[in-house]
This record gives structure tokens, sequence and C-alpha cells, in this order.
């Protein structure tokens, strides 16, 4: 009613019955000029990848939890203020992450974090008090019994060379640095990838470097190494690795081939400028 209301002409998926695959292949057959992803990063990520392949826009309605694409963006996070502005909005194109031919428009992380996540994924929607304290306890158990694996990294025409690593994270574009900036990005298009090597980590340095991310200073803690690549490839002696691909969870096939894709997505955000407030109208018309 919202679109309606806002003059655009809409088809809206709700089902939540049907697949997920088969929710997409209708996304990609639809004819709408423009793909609207209603909820969190990994839906926006999972409509991304068909808006790549068809060559469409993608619109992120801001409605997870972390919702990290959608202020990367300056997009508006309640729903009056989206509408609002939604007639304003620009073409704006940004790079896409790609593992394994898969996009990824956040990070991809392996190690530790994806087991804490998967905990998540169980208590999600409850609201008890002792599922978040079993959280709790899930993490700091795992935190404190955590340990390395031996990872072969090979980027651009270096010979590869093997790490013993915690946790690995490979981000689309590089991180900001500041107090409050956590997990956020000022430049989606540099045409990156950034490598964050996590050899040891303690449930003290994790504490610390929670802090450090805090204050806007976590890039000079020791336990964290950074490199910006264009691609990369990991090889374990695993078959498969669980992994947390922006935000969901999931196996990945080794090995994991990275790449990034300059400028492979167009979204519609906010002007960078009130200069531009004219053409967005017809820049947002088919949704």
């Amino acid at each position: 009613q919202r679109f309606l209301d806002s003059g655009y002409t809409v088809s809206i998926d709700a089902d939540t019955s049907r697949p997920f695959a088969q929710r997409l292949q209708t996304a990609r057959t639809s004819p709408a000029a423009v793909l609207v992803a209603a909820g969190g990063d990994g839906t926006a990520t999972a409509l991304a990848q068909v808006a790549v392949e068809t060559g469409r826009a993608l619109a992120v309605l801001p409605l997870g939890t972390a919702n990290l694409l959608g202020r990367d963006l300056g997009l508006p996070l309640s729903l009056d203020d989206w509408f609002s502005q939604l007639p304003l909005m620009t073409p704006r194109q940004i790079d896409v992450g790609e593992v394994n031919a898969r996009i990824f428009l956040h990070k991809v992380v392996i190690g530790a974090v994806p087991g804490i996540a998967a905990m998540r994924e169980q208590i999600r929607g409850e609201t008890a008090l002792g599922a978040t304290l079993a959280f709790l306890s899930h993490a700091i158990r795992r935190l404190s019994r955590l340990r390395r694996f031996a990872v072969e990294i090979s980027n651009g025409g270096e010979h590869p060379h093997i790490e013993r690593v915690q946790s690995i994270a490979v981000a689309n574009n590089d991180y900001d640095e500041g107090p409050g900036k956590i997990f956020s990005r000022s430049r989606l298009d540099a045409g990156t990838l950034s490598l964050y090597l996590i050899r040891h980590l303690s449930l003290g340095d994790a504490l610390r470097l929670a802090l450090r991310m805090l204050v806007g200073t976590w890039k000079a803690d020791d336990v964290v190494e950074v490199e910006n690549v264009r691609a990369v490839v990991m090889r374990t002696r695993q078959r498969r690795l669980r992994a947390m691909v922006d935000g969901e969870v999931e196996f990945l096939t080794t090995p994991l081939r990275f790449q990034v894709r300059p400028l492979a997505l167009t979204v519609l955000a906010p002007p960078p400028a009130v200069a531009e407030v004219p053409e967005a109208a017809a820049a947002a018309e088919g949704v």
C-alpha cells in the first residue's frame, strides 16, 4: 500500500512457504525494472545476485537486524523516512565481492564467527532471558576454545604462503575507522577487497578489540593484520568450510576463490548532493 500511495506499481512476494530459490527465480523472470529487497543483509545479497545477472537496479528496504549495507548507502532505517526519500533516490554503481562465483556485498568470514552466528540463528526470534544467556555462554566458550587452522593464501602474482589463523574475513572494500564506526564503509566503489587475518584471539583479546572498535582504533591492534587485494585464493585441508556470508551461515567448497567485480551492481540510494535531486525521480520509476 505504501508503494501504491507513492505512485509505484509493485508485485510483492511474501510467500514464505515457497523455497527461497524458487522465489529468486520468480524475481529473475519478473519484468520489474527495479528489484526491492525488503529484509536484512542476507536478503539484499540474494537479490543482488539476480540484479547483477539480469542487469537491473536493486533497492534495499532495510528491515533486518544490522542493516549494514543500508547504513553504508545512507538509507533511512524507518519506513516513513524510506518512502519519503524513495522518489529522490538515484542510481549508484557499487562493487560486489565474489567467492566461488557467489556474490557478497559486505563480507565473508571463516573461523570462529560462523559458529557463533549459527547459535544466534537457533535462538533468533526468542526473547526469553534464558536464550540470551545461553547464546552469550556459547560465544564465550567458543572464544575460549578457539583453535588455529592452516590456510594457504595466494593473491595476485605472489607465491602462496601458509598462515595459521583463528579467523579470516574478506570484505568488499575496506572498513572505516573512527568513534562508533563498527563495520561501516564510506567507499563502496574502490575496487578492492580487504583481507583481515586474526592469528590468535583470546577472550581478553576479543574484549579489547571490541573496545577499540568502539573508539575507532581497532586496525592498530596487534591481533589484526589487514591487506588490500583485488583477488585472493584460499586453500585448506577441509573440503568444505562453514562461513558467514553477509550474515548468513553456509558451507563453501574449497578452494575459496575471491575476487572483486568493480561497479557491477546498480543500487538506488539517496543522492550525495542536493544538485542531483531533480534527476532522481526519473531514475526510480519502475519498481
